[in-house]
C-alpha cells in the first residue's frame, strides 16, 4: 500500500491540519517538516482524485486542537522561562495534552495505520520548539546532558526548568593530618548540632565530628565563583584522616548545583581555593569538566605510593628487615576487611598486589617504608597484619608487632594522560 493511499484515508477524517497529516508519515519521508509533508500529501491526493485543494488551518484541526500552529508561541514561553539562566546547551521536552494524545491514537485507528506510525505530537513539539529556542538563544541542543532542560506543558502553557550541575576537576594535596576528605556529620545528633534543645556534647554543637574537611576547604570558592546553590565533592578514593596526601595529588571533582556562571577562570579559581584553604589543602590542574568525569573519578582504581613511619614492638636487624621487604616485593596480599573499617565496608577477602616496596631502618625499632601498591591495598594492615587478617604482612614476616605511626600518600597515578583525556573536559 502506498503512502498516498494511506494519506487518502487520513484525509478522509478531515478537518486535520497539515502537520497532523504529516506526522502520520514522519518515518516514511525525510527532509521536510511535518507541515510541509502533510501539505505535499494533501496536494498529491487532490491532484490524483481531481478534487479541489482545501487547506485546513491548525485552529480547525480536531487532532491537535490548534497546538501544531503555535510552535512560535511555545518557543517564546520557553525562552522567557530561560531568561535568567546562563547556559551553553539546552534541551526541550513536552507534556502533550492527554486529549491530543488520545486523538492521535484515534486517527491512526480510523485510518487503519499502525499505532506507532510516524511520530507523536510531543516529539514534533520538542523538535520544532527546540529549533526556535536555539535560534533565539544561540545555545546548542544536547540530548544527553544539557545545561538546562525546559519542559513545556502545552495544556497549562507553562515551562518547568531544570538546571543541571556544572563540574570542576582538579587534584588536591592534603598538607595537615586530622582532616577527612568529606564532611563527617556527627552520628549522635545526626548533623544537627543539637540534642534536646542544647548543643550536642559530642560535636560541640557544630554538627560535624571534624571541623574541617577537604570538601569544606575547597568547595565553597567553587560555589561562589559559579554562583551555585550547593556542591558535592567526589574523590578518586580517599586517604585516611590521619594521612597526608602529597606529590601530584588526588583527582577530585566538585559538582555545583544550579550554577549561574559556567565559565569561571580555572587559574583564578585555583588561586581562590588555595587562599581559602590557608595551606591545609592545595589544589592544582583545575579544569571545567563534564558529568562523565564524576564516574571516571569515582571508579579510578589507580596504583598508589605511600610513605609510612613504622614502629616495631621489639628490636629487629637490618638483615631481617631486608628479607621481609624482599618477601613482600611483588607479592599478592590476601586482606580481610580491616577491623577499623569493617563497620562501613563489606566483610570479605580482597587480593591486592604490592608492586614495589623499599625501606630503611632509622634505628632498631623504627623504619621508613615506601610501598607502591594496587588500588585498594590497605597499607596499615600490610604493616601490622591486623591480627593476621592480612597475609603476608611485615609484622608477620618479622615476628614482631609493627605499627604505622604516620602515613603519607605520595602519588595517586595510573595512566594519567589517558585518565585526563580531553573529551571529559569543557572549554
Amino acid at each position: 500500500m502506498t503512502i498516498v493511499e494511506d494519506a487518502r484515508r487520513v484525509l478522509a477524517e478531515d478537518p486535520i491540519c497539515d502537520a497532523c497529516v504529516g506526522r502520520c508519515f514522519a518515518d516514511r519521508s525525510f527532509g521536510l517538516t511535518n507541515a510541509e509533508r502533510g501539505r505535499a500529501l494533501r496536494t498529491t491526493v487532490a491532484l490524483e482524485d481531481d478534487e479541489p485543494y482545501e487547506a485546513v488551518d491548525a485552529s480547525e484541526c480536531w487532532v491537535c486542537e490548534g497546538a501544531s500552529g503555535r510552535f512560535d508561541e511555545f518557543a517564546a514561553l520557553v525562552v522567557d522561562a530561560l531568561d535568567d539562566q546562563r547556559f551553553d546547551t539546552y534541551q526541550v521536552g513536552t507534556r502533550a495534552p492527554p486529549l491530543v494524545e488520545e486523538n492521535e491514537t484515534m486517527l491512526r485507528d480510523l485510518a487503519d495505520l499502525d499505532e506507532d506510525a510516524g511520530e507523536l505530537f510531543k516529539s514534533e513539539c520538542n523538535r520544532e520548539v527546540g529549533k526556535r529556542v536555539g535560534r533565539e538563544t544561540g545555545a546548542d541542543v544536547d540530548f544527553e546532558r544539557p545545561d538546562v532542560l525546559a519542559v513545556l506543558d502545552v495544556e497549562d502553557e507553562s515551562v518547568d526548568v531544570t538546571v543541571n550541575s556544572a563540574f570542576v576537576y582538579g587534584r588536591y594535596r592534603k598538607l595537615e593530618r586530622g582532616i577527612p576528605q568529606t564532611k563527617w556529620p556527627c552520628s549522635d545528633c545526626n548533623g544537627t548540632g543539637t540534642m534536646v534543645d542544647s548543643p550536642c556534647p559530642h560535636c560541640d554543637g557544630t554538627g560535624f565530628l571534624y571541623p574541617e574537611s577537604v570538601e569544606q576547604l575547597t568547595a565553597p570558592p567553587v560555589v561562589d565563583a559559579m554562583d551555585g546553590e550547593a556542591a558535592s565533592f567526589h574523590g578518586a578514593g580517599r586517604e585516611d584522616i590521619d594521612a597526608l596526601m602529597l606529590g601530584t595529588g588526588r583527582p577530585f571533582v566538585v559538582e555545583v548545583e544550579s550554577p549561574q556562571e559556567r565559565h569561571p577562570d580555572p587559574d583564578a579559581l585555583e588561586d581562590a581555593i588555595n587562599e581559602y584553604a590557608e595551606g591545609k589543602v592545595e589544589v592544582e590542574g583545575l579544569r571545567l569538566a563534564t558529568y562523565e568525569m564524576v564516574a571516571r573519578v569515582k571508579e579510578l582504581d589507580a596504583r598508589k605510593r605511600y610513605r609510612a613511619q613504622v614502629e616495631f614492638g621489639d628490636p629487629i636487624s637490618e638483615d631481617a628487615f631486608a628479607d621481609a621487604l624482599a618477601e613482600l616485593d611483588g607479592a599478592t596480599i590476601q586482606q580481610e576487611t580491616p577491623q577499623r573499617v569493617k563497620h562501613r565496608r563489606a566483610e570479605k577477602v580482597r587480593e591486592r598486589d604490592v608492586y614495589d616496596i623499599e625501606g630503611e631502618l632509622t634505628d632498631d625499632t623504627h623504619a621508613v617504608v615506601e610501598v607502591e601498591g594496587e588500588g585498594g591495598l590497605y597499607i596499615k594492615e600490610l604493616v601490622s597484619s591486623d591480627e593476621e587478617r592480612t597475609e603476608p604482612s611485615l609484622a608477620g614476616l618479622l615476628g614482631v608487632d609493627a605499627t604505622v605511626t604516620a602515613l603519607d600518600v605520595v602519588t595517586v597515578e595510573g595512566e594519567r594522560d589517558e585518565f585526563e583525556d580531553a573529551e571529559y573536559f569543557r572549554e
